[in-house]
């Protein structure tokens, strides 16, 4: 059941489908549902959302909100990630409270991933 007033739902742009839904599942294990030419949704087991077809992308450089994935492991994640096609934006740099790096999708939509560890 939705919590009442938190993030619910999340939407990228996409335009190849199979090859963000290969990534996201080689790099997260994200699963997904297809609902037709213009719309592919998927969940990580604690928040869903889909991605819409658009040849756009969703970067910080364009204003765009900045999603940041959690991982006990940083450089492994940062290795799978590139295993599975994506691109390292900017390196893993620390900040007060941990380190992180920023990494583009297939799409090129950017997204970060931190760790306290």
């Amino acid at each position: 059941m939705p919590t009442d007033q938190k993030i619910d739902y999340l939407e990228f742009p996409a335009g190849n489908f199979d090859a963000i839904q290969f990534f996201y599942e080689k790099a997260f294990n994200w699963t997904f549902t297809d609902y037709g030419p213009d719309y592919r949704a998927f969940t990580d087991k604690k928040i869903d959302g889909g991605f819409y077809k658009s040849e756009q992308q969703s970067s910080t450089k364009n204003g765009a909100v900045l999603v940041v994935l959690y991982a006990s492991q940083l450089e492994k994640t940062r290795d799978r990630i590139v295993a599975s096609g994506g691109t390292i934006v900017k390196e893993i740099f620390s900040f007060p409270g941990g380190r992180r790096f920023h990494f583009a999708d297939p799409n090129g939509n950017e997204l970060a991933v931190w760790s306290d560890n």
